[in-house]
């Protein structure tokens, strides 16, 4: 499969996985996972769930690699977590500041036992192969994502559940969708563990044919030509990038630090929109908008001393600086060794 992704060799390795797969001794397994990644510097965030594992981590490139051959192969898993969906990605500076292995009850939360992907799920469609399914005319699309994702971007024809949190998709689907009418529903969402799980939850509630987009949306942008493509807009991600575009190039959005909702160009310029104080989404909350000018207050007032401030990057600053006097301290060192007879 071609991919629209430059491979640079850059010094960090990043692993995305995510895996349902019965894992009833989940909080057995945590500490030993969480061993091998502080004994290998790895950091990010792992979630350990008797469902499965999901996260995003990162290290050196031999680091990943002992991490995966602990998950997939060596390690106590055994193989339980074989088969599970892997992007590996490269980075030039530590993208994460500390490492976190949690244990929860799901690793996503919907809150339906009877949604179980590690026994049923729906059918993997592959990203060339889901513009074929979704222009269908008996083929009901659905966006399994919440409502301030898919304002940003979504695919042509989709159906846009309404939802602020993925436990309400439950609902969605009592009222909006029918197993008597709705014969084919296919499904996606951002990386493809949200709605790998609703299309579990959708057979268990007597639909027939589940389809879903393996690697989500991502994969689709990565893989999927732009000229072919049939996904709009941008795609919204959990991290300071705020949303990308085909070949996963960083979009247009930013995010109201105000309320955190992403933000187009459109909505930037709306009367609404004050940097860093509100937005057409948080317009009326006065409330919030007092909180945010403290903050700009506080950031202006940092700026003026040359200090950064929690609301704006002080905590990558920080970060930064330590490893400025770490890399001062090494050279220091060596000149005094260099210096002695």
């Amino acid at each position: 499969m071609t991919r629209n992704l430059p491979q640079d060799a850059l010094p960090y390795k990043v692993m995305a996985i995510y895996k349902f797969a019965d894992l009833p001794d989940a909080a057995r397994l945590q500490p030993a996972l969480a061993a091998l990644c502080a004994a290998q510097a790895i950091k990010g965030t792992l979630i350990l769930a008797p469902e499965g594992i999901n996260g995003t981590v990162a290290g050196t490139a031999a680091a990943i690699d002992a991490l995966a051959d602990f998950l997939l192969l060596s390690g106590p898993f055994g193989q339980r977590l074989q088969g599970a969906e892997v992007k590996y990605s490269a980075a030039s500076t530590m993208p994460f500041l500390r490492l976190k292995v949690r244990l929860k009850s799901e690793i996503v939360t919907l809150r339906a036992p009877q949604a179980n992907p590690a026994r049923a799920v729906g059918t993997y469609v592959e990203p060339v192969d889901w513009n074929g399914l979704i222009e269908r005319n008996d083929v009901v699309l659905v966006d399994t994502r919440n409502d301030y994702e898919v304002g940003l971007g979504t695919f042509q024809r989709a159906l846009d559940p309404k939802t602020q949190h993925f436990t309400q998709f439950k609902d969605y689907v009592a009222t909006h969708l029918d197993p008597s009418r709705d014969k084919k529903v296919a499904m996606f969402c951002t990386g493809g563990i949200r709605c790998e799980k609703a299309s579990s939850y959708l057979l268990s509630q007597g639909f027939e044919e589940v389809f879903h987009l393996k690697g989500g949306i991502l994969k689709y942008l990565e893989v999927v030509p732009e000229a072919e493509s049939r996904f709009a807009g941008e795609c919204f991600v959990f991290d300071e990038r705020v949303a990308v575009g085909h070949g996963l190039v960083e979009g247009e959005a930013t995010l109201c630090r105000a309320c955190r909702h992403p933000l187009t160009p459109a909505d930037r310029a709306d009367k609404a929109y004050v940097e860093g104080i509100s937005c057409p989404y948080c317009a009326q909350d006065t409330a919030r908008h007092a909180a945010a000018q403290e903050r700009q207050k506080q950031m202006a007032l940092a700026a003026r001393r040359g200090a950064a401030h929690l609301g704006d990057g002080a905590v990558q600053a920080a970060a930064d600086a330590r490893a400025r006097k770490r890399a001062e301290a090494e050279a220091s060192r060596a000149r005094n060794a260099a210096a002695r007879p």
